[in-house]
This record gives C-alpha cells, structure tokens and sequence, in this order.
C-alpha cells in the first residue's frame, strides 16, 4: 500500500482509478468499481473527488487530419511564448518544452494537402521561432490514447475496454459505446472531418470541454434527444473518429520525470524496436517520423536515474544506433487540452 499523501491522488486505488478513466474515460463507477473489485461508493468518492480537483480531466479529441510533429527551435527566453502559441491552435494534441534542441515540440493534426500551408505560411509566424523542423508522422506505434501505466491488470484492462483480456488484436467493441484498446493507432484520412454532422461537431464540441458530460446535456447542446445523442456517440467512438480518456500529469501516477527521446536506428531493424517499445509501460508515445531520426518517444519514469536505466539499459535499445535525450521541464497541452500552466 503506498504511503498517504497530502495531494488530491491519495493512495494506489486513486492512480487505479485515474488508469481506469485512462482506458474509458466515459465508465461509469459502477463498471469502474466492478472493473477493479472495489465498492461501488468507494469509487464513486474518490472519482468525483478527483474529478472535482480539476488535477485529473476527461477530454475527448475528434481525430481529423494526419499528424504532424513540430519541433521548434527559439530565441534566447522566448520557449513559452513559441509553445503557448502552438498550443492554442485547435489542431495541436500536445505542447512540450524541452530541454536541449529543439526548444519545444508539438504534435498537429494537419490533412497532407495543408502540410505545404502550415510549413510555409503558417511556421515561419510564429512568435520568438529561429528554425522549425517539420516532420510528418508516418505510423504510430503508439499515442498516449493507448498508453496505462502498468497499475491495471490484463483482466481489468478486458472489463473496462470490453473486450477478452486474451485478444490482444480485437478491433471492434463487444458492447455499447465502449471502443476497444487497440494496440496502435490506426491515422485517419485527412477529410474525416468533414464527414461530420453538424449535431456530430456540436455534440463533439461540447465533450471536448467536458468528457463525462450526460446524453441529457449532449442532446440539449447538439439539438437531438437524449437516445440519438447515444447512438451518434456510440457510432463515433466505434468508427474511432473520437477518443475520450483521462487527461493527466504523469506525476499523479509516480512518473514525474518525463523525456523526448529521439532514435535511429537500422532501417531494417526499425519494426524490431518499435515492438519492444510498445512491451515498455513507460512509453506513453512513440511514432515513426520521417527524417534521420525516425522514431520519436515520449516516456514518463519515476525519477532521472530510471530514465538513465532505460536510456542505456533498456531491452529496446540492442538494434538503436542512437538516442538524443532531451527533459520535458513544461507541458501547455496534452490530449488535446490545455493544461494549467497553460491557462494561467
């Protein structure tokens, strides 16, 4: 049992709970608590309590376009304003600020036939840039819709997902609204959006303000019923045009130390690690990029000298050629929403 804290995240069954909106952030606490094999009131407390805190957030991300990295390199002082204005965009998933080069990175959502605007219309504007990288992301191995930090079981990770806890590959939910956990994120086509409703956009315009929002308050914003606003939702997450998980601090789950690790590797054996990065339960996101460098990772530890460990000991590391480490010391947006610092 880990030691009682003065913070809203209390003890372990707060962290299982939060790995649990992680994987659902639309479970109810009584799938939640059943899930997990705790009483139903205990679970309800601790997640409204955590909930209330405003620490642990339940955000829903409309995947359109194709993704983008965005490294940028600032001049002297100027890091969070370039990040900050990166994060306001309503394309922009998450905005970090690193140490080392480049200052910043972010991950955008942008359809390939506006990657030529955005590199040279759109980049060179922003305020306090000296040089932007740009590189489009070919395959995720795995984003941070995907990643749990180890807390929840196999069985567990089945009840909330709905799915076997022995089919690993299962592409399609068993039941109601719940999407499965895949094991990669598969890159929507770039007009996805624009096969949207306007009750769709309205309905997912209002869950990215509040995830756990009722079909009631769905219904009333979108201007359908109660029972259409669950069947539309249901079809979206099924259709894997949405996303709506628990959007935290890594620190709330003990992995305070967060780094961008950028890798090369042998073409040839570039498929053989990203598989043994996926098996790390302290890869949060990893995609395939294009450039010299072509795998980007972000990872959370618990402290600097497990992430000295896993940057020179790693399993993952036998067919790395190299890996540039560079520290996140700030974070303005994650899943889609901005964080705290961000909003202050």
């Amino acid at each position: 049992m880990d030691a009682r804290q003065t913070g809203p995240v209390a003890d372990s069954l707060d962290r299982r709970i939060i790995s649990a909106l992680q994987i659902d952030g639309r479970a109810s606490w009584h799938r939640i608590a059943a899930a997990l094999g705790e009483a139903e009131r205990t679970v309800v407390r601790r997640g409204t309590r955590l909930l209330d805190s405003g620490l642990v957030r339940i955000g829903a991300m409309a995947l359109h376009g194709r993704s983008t990295v965005v490294g940028v390199r600032c001049a002297s002082g100027q890091a969070r304003v370039a990040a900050s204005a990166l994060a306001r965009r309503p394309d922009c998933v998450f905005t970090h600020v690193l140490t080392g080069s480049p200052d910043c990175v972010a991950e955008l959502l942008c359809p390939r036939e506006q990657l030529p605007s955005l590199v040279m219309d759109e980049l060179p504007g922003l305020p306090g840039m000296v040089e932007t990288y740009t590189l489009p992301v070919l395959r995720h191995i795995r984003t941070i819709r995907e990643w749990h930090s180890g807390l929840l079981t196999d069985a567990e990770i089945a009840a909330l997902s709905g799915r076997h806890p022995s089919d690993a590959s299962a592409s399609s939910p068993s039941s109601g609204d719940v999407p499965s956990s895949s094991a990669g994120d598969v890159l929507p086509p770039g007009d996805m959006a624009q096969g949207l409703s306007r009750p769709d956009r309205l309905l997912l315009n209002a869950l990215a303000e509040d995830g756990r929002c009722t079909y009631e308050e769905l219904g009333r914003v979108a201007g359908v019923s109660e029972a259409t606003a669950r069947r539309r939702l249901g079809a979206l997450r099924r259709e894997g045009r949405v996303r709506i998980r628990a959007v935290i601090e890594p620190a709330l789950l003990g992995l305070p130390v967060e780094a961008m690790l950028w890798v090369r590797t042998a073409p040839a054996k570039a498929e053989a690690v990203a598989a043994a990065l996926a098996d790390s339960i302290h890869v949060r996101y990893a995609s395939f990029v294009t450039g010299e460098r072509q795998i980007l990772v972000l990872a959370a530890l618990p402290s600097e000298s497990a992430l000295h460990d896993f940057v020179t000991r790693g399993p993952w590391l036998r067919d790395v050629a190299s890996v540039d480490t560079s520290l996140v010391i700030g974070s303005l947006k994650r899943g889609g929403m901005l964080t705290r610092r961000a909003r202050d």
